[in-house]
Parts: C-alpha cells; sequence; structure tokens
C-alpha cells in the first residue's frame, strides 16, 4: 500500500482542480520566537481547504460505471466541499451528509456546488451512518474523508510541494482528525528526508490519534470538542493509523484558548483568518518551540483551512487573549 500511494501522489491527477499553494515565511513571528517559521497555505485552494486535494484524486480514479451513478459524502465541512467541487468539475452527482452542527458557511458553500445536502445528527460519526444508509438504497461511490489510500495520496500531494519550495527543514506540524492529511504528507516526506521529525497536532478535547498511540491500539473517544469543528473525530481512520504509527516523531496537545491565540497569530503576520482546524499548526508550532526550547530551527505547518463563521470571531477574539497568556 504505502508503495502504491507514493506512487499515486507522484503521478497526481489532483492539479486538474487544485493549486500548488504558497509557503508563507512569517517573519515578525520568527523573529519573536527564535526559529524560522512557515505556513503552506491551503486556505488557497479553490475550497479554502486541503480536502479538494483528496477528495478529487479519489473521484478522478472512479470507472465511468461509477461516475454514473454518483457519489457520497460525510462531512462536517471541508471534505464535503472538496467532494461537492470534484463532483461538479466531473459533471457528476454528489450527496453531502452534514452534521447539523455544521457552520452555516460550509453548509451554503456545498450547496453552491450544485450537490444535495443532508444534515443529520451532532457529530460526523451520525452523518456517516446516514451516509451508509444512502449508498445501501443508490448503489453510489462512498467517498471517505480519510480512510482511503488514493484519498491520503491526494492530500500527501502537500508534501511533495512542501519539498519543492523549501530545501531545508527539521519540523513539519500537521493537524489530525482523522488522520488522511497526516499520513499521506508524514509517508512521504519521510520517505524522501527521514530527518526530518514529523509532529501530529490535536486539540486536547479531541485527541484521537494521541490516544491510540497511547494505547498502542486505535480507541473510540467517549466524546469530542466540537469548536474544531475540522477534526471533530472519535476515532482515528484504520489505515492512516496504520501508516502514520510508524512515521510520527512526537505529538502537541491544545487547549481552545491556544488554538484562538493561533488563528489571532495568524491574521496579525499574514492577515489571513483561519478556521480552528486551520490554525492547529501554528499553535502547535509555538507551543512545542518554547516547550522544547528550540532555536534557529526551520519549522512549517499546514494552514489546512480558512471556512469559519464570521460571527465566530468574537468568541475568538476574546479567547485569544486568555492563551496568550
Amino acid at each position: 500500500m504505502k508503495k502504491k500511494i507514493l506512487k499515486l501522489i507522484e503521478q497526481t491527477n489532483v492539479y486538474d482542480v487544485a493549486k500548488k499553494t504558497e509557503l508563507q515565511f512569517l517573519d515578525e513571528f520568527s523573529k519573536q520566537h527564535l526559529n524560522s517559521f512557515y505556513l503552506k497555505r491551503e486556505d488557497q485552494q479553490p475550497v479554502y481547504s486541503f480536502k479538494l486535494r483528496g477528495a478529487y484524486q479519489k473521484i478522478s480514479l472512479l470507472t465511468s460505471e461509477q461516475l454514473s451513478r454518483g457519489v457520497v459524502a460525510a462531512s462536517a465541512g471541508n471534505h464535503a466541499q472538496g467532494v461537492a467541487y470534484s463532483a461538479m468539475k466531473k459533471k457528476i452527482k454528489s450527496t453531502i451528509v452534514m452534521p447539523a452542527t455544521t457552520p452555516e458557511i460550509k453548509v451554503n458553500a456545498v450547496k453552491r456546488y450544485a450537490s444535495k445536502v443532508i444534515l443529520h445528527g451532532d457529530s460526523y460519526d451520525d452523518a456517516y451512518e446516514k451516509a451508509q444508509e444512502i449508498i445501501a438504497d443508490s448503489n453510489a461511490t462512498f467517498i471517505h474523508p480519510y480512510d482511503d489510500y488514493e484519498v491520503i495520496a491526494g492530500q500527501g500531494t502537500i508534501a511533495s510541494e512542501l519539498l519543492d519550495q523549501l530545501s531545508s527543514i527539521d519540523y513539519v506540524f500537521i493537524p489530525v482528525g482523522g488522520g488522511g492529511l497526516f499520513a499521506g504528507m508524514a509517508l512521504y516526506l519521510k520517505y524522501k528526508n527521514p530527518s526530518i521529525k514529523i509532529i501530529a497536532v490535536e486539540p486536547e478535547n479531541s485527541a484521537c490519534f494521541n490516544a491510540a498511540l497511547t494505547a498502542k491500539k486505535r480507541v473510540v473517544l467517549d466524546s469530542v470538542g466540537i469548536f474544531v469543528d475540522g477534526v471533530a473525530v472519535k476515532q482515528i481512520g484504520k489505515i492512516p493509523f496504520d501508516l502514520a504509527r510508524d512515521y510520527v516523531d512526537d505529538t502537541v496537545l491544545l487547549t481552545t484558548d491556544e488554538i484562538c491565540a493561533g488563528i489571532k497569530d495568524i491574521y496579525d503576520n499574514i492577515r489571513a483568518i483561519a478556521e480552528p482546524a486551520g490554525a492547529l499548526a501554528l499553535a502547535g508550532m509555538k507551543k512545542y518551540s518554547m516547550l522544547h526550547g528550540l532555536e534557529n530551527k526551520t519549522l512549517v505547518g499546514v494552514l489546512c483551512g480558512a471556512n469559519i463563521n464570521f460571527h465566530r470571531l468574537r468568541h475568538i477574539s476574546e479567547r485569544a487573549e486568555i492563551g496568550e497568556q
């Protein structure tokens, strides 16, 4: 499977729809924290998140018969937009099941790409169960957000771009929800340069990967916090975990206040507004470098998405002041 994923990354179809995103140096932030900090700007994709890569990679490899039956996905938002956008480009039908708690901006974005949207349940797991019922009736193809090696390969193309953009890297910080982004990037980065340290970043209240590493097997969390909705997953995917546990060097867990401070740091430095999951990497780099006394190192993080409801910014601003302490 590893060889298949690496081959797909290097012979990818994602650039039919995705763009090679900017790697942005954070000048003032780097001076302040005594290291070189970079952000991979996946918020620059057409759907404002990296999820377009994996969704299109998967859909582009379907047979004509599969395409004719359409696709179904379950998602809290960004994967939904990736699938809907990809389906629109391929001119096929798509149905997306989203938790009822999904931010309105993400629901409206999916509808804009001519996809049928069904709101169901309070979590990804609820939406997933509903999607399986739809597939049983329609025989459409399910596009999994992370537990699929072709999807993982699509996300791994970020790592390929990163190595082309920066010759010397000490640490790469990658957000983890279901693990597709982490698995794809970590596999490729370690294949090309084993000396790069790969750090997984999760919220404290939905750290399914950290829990699995501790238990040495996948576990199901009793509950997950939904503030960082992009990574609110109770159990890391089977394929991502089988891959990722071999390549992770360390983990860093963040409080809600630290994540809010990360959103503010990103805005202050590059005038971009990240969604909470999008700020995980920078908040993780900041905390990890301080905890471990890093100096004169090159740290890269993935700004994985920017789909956030505007009205949430008031709450984030208030919490950021606490997080900065």
